[in-house]
């Protein structure tokens, strides 16, 4: 099947399924006593899973991306650009399946024991069978009039059938989006897996090395970023040459919300990056009302917020055309931090009410207040999405802080980091498997993430200090 890129059309049969269609033959009246024949019946996909031993997770091979020549014939040698993408593509289509540890990947110094396929359909069953695989993925690149044409296929080495098989075409601008794809496309296919390889972070950064003029000292300038979830392709949202902070993606993925002090106070502003529309304020603000920390709701609707505007820090609840402001607390402490349950239908946040701040759930109409964490100190919480049903939040652990998670329906509490360093500002992925956060253990403060649970920590970011990581949906 061909899919477009960068514009994914909806696939409605996968290649490498057979459908089994009944007979078409026009309706008959069929003779007395005999029954009506058979009628046509609507296409059945037949799924070919990679499966490994009992208890064990499917060992695949993944070869490397050959490199086939512009013309269809095939007669020549592909030039240096369209091998040079089909190495990216097998690195990065690599380092996605391997992210979600849910394919035992097979050495590549043993997969290059076998020899190297020369088209899509090359797949030597017996030397693969020989190696222990119980899949093998072969992928072509070639160069097109309108940019690339990608084929992925994945075989059962046991029953030689086809399991997954995809074609993809359009711009050899971001080789790296095809093997994304791709990766997603598999862990849907296979294991019922939302991937993450085409989610994105952003961030707050200081890498500029900019200051803010002015006669207030250590007020280095930081602005937002974004990058795909592996740390590739870091860019600049914003050009304030101010400080900027706490973005957090809409439930879309078009727009980003931030805290910003451009206009000499903090305000809330939402970045549309796709289109040139101006940022806009939703919760308005002026020298005495300040808004910042503002995390938008699972529908996309609203946003929630925190505001001195009625003398002391509290929450409140904007729609995200500015209409429809409302007041959620209403404590002598301050209330801020908050962040949406999956549902909708809560919020949790932070409170100093009980003398140290610590982390809150109430309902979304601002009732059923209840206290979870009983720790020192206790910040930042992010509610992961369905079906786990957990708060993470950072904890103070003696010098330092710690990444924890509140299991809400067992109110148990974990621990995923151990000291290493400072670790503060967690997020969780789209499909609640891993967390970004930040962290000191490299020196500065860093971009992370890991599994939820606290393995396979990776390093994100390099350049400066970058703050608040958030997961977009």
């Amino acid at each position: 099947m061909r899919t477009s890129l960068p514009c994914f059309a909806a696939a409605a049969v996968l290649a490498g399924t057979v459908s089994v269609l009944a007979g078409s033959a026009a309706r008959q009246t069929p003779p007395p006593g005999q029954p009506p024949p058979p009628q046509p019946q609507q296409p059945r996909e037949v799924f070919v899973p990679i499966v490994g031993d009992i208890g064990a997770p499917p060992r695949l091979a993944i070869t490397e991306f050959v490199a086939l020549p512009n013309d269809a014939g095939g007669s020549g040698v592909a030039d240096k650009e369209t091998q040079a993408i089909a190495q990216t593509m097998t690195e990065v289509l690599w380092e996605d399946l391997r992210f979600e540890r849910e394919f035992y990947l097979i050495p590549r110094d043993v997969v290059r024991t076998v020899p190297a396929p020369r088209a899509i359909d090359d797949v030597r069953f017996d030397r693969w069978r020989e190696i222990g695989a119980d899949g093998v993925l072969i992928g072509t690149v070639r160069k097109t009039a309108n940019g690339l044409l990608v084929q992925v296929r994945m075989a059962a080495v046991r029953s030689k059938e086809s399991a997954f098989g995809k074609e993809y075409s359009g711009t050899a601008a971001n080789p790296r989006l095809y093997a994304h794809t791709a990766a997603d496309e598999i862990h849907m296919q296979q294991r019922r897996l939302r991937g993450v390889a085409r989610t994105k972070l952003t961030f707050a950064s200081d890498r500029d090395g900019e200051r803010i003029p002015g006669p207030i000292e250590a007020r280095t300038i930081k602005e937002i970023y974004l990058a795909d979830y592996d740390g590739a392709n870091q860019r600049r949202v914003t050009v304030t040459r101010g400080l900027n902070n706490f973005p957090v993606w809409s439930s879309d993925g078009r727009a980003i919300a931030y805290t910003s002090w451009r206009q000499g106070y903090p305000n809330i502003f939402l970045s549309f990056i796709y289109t040139t529309a101006p940022p806009a304020t939703p919760a308005g603000g002026s020298v005495r009302a300040h808004n910042w920390l503002a995390v938008w709701s699972p529908d996309g609707t609203r946003l929630v917020f925190t505001s001195n505007r009625d003398g002391n820090p509290e929450l409140y609840v904007v729609n995200a055309d500015g209409s429809n402001l409302r007041r959620m607390t209403n404590h002598s402490a301050a209330d801020t931090t908050p962040t949406w349950s999956p549902t909708g239908t809560q919020i949790a946040f932070v409170s100093d009410r009980s003398g140290s701040p610590q982390v809150y759930v109430m309902d979304a109409d601002g009732t059923g207040l209840r206290r979870i964490t009983f720790e020192s100190y206790a910040d930042r919480p992010t509610w992961s999405p369905a079906p786990f049903n957990e708060i993470a939040y950072s904890s103070r652990t003696g010098p330092g802080h710690d990444i924890k998670v509140y299991e809400v329906a067992t109110q148990r509490v974990k621990q995923l980091t151990f000291g290493e360093g400072t670790n503060e500002s967690p997020s969780f992925a789209p499909n609640g498997r891993h967390l970004a956060f930040t962290t000191t253990r490299w020196g500065r403060v860093q971009v992370a993430v890991m599994g939820r649970d606290g393995n396979d920590v990776r390093q994100i970011t390099k350049i400066g200090n970058n703050y608040a990581p958030n997961w977009s949906h």
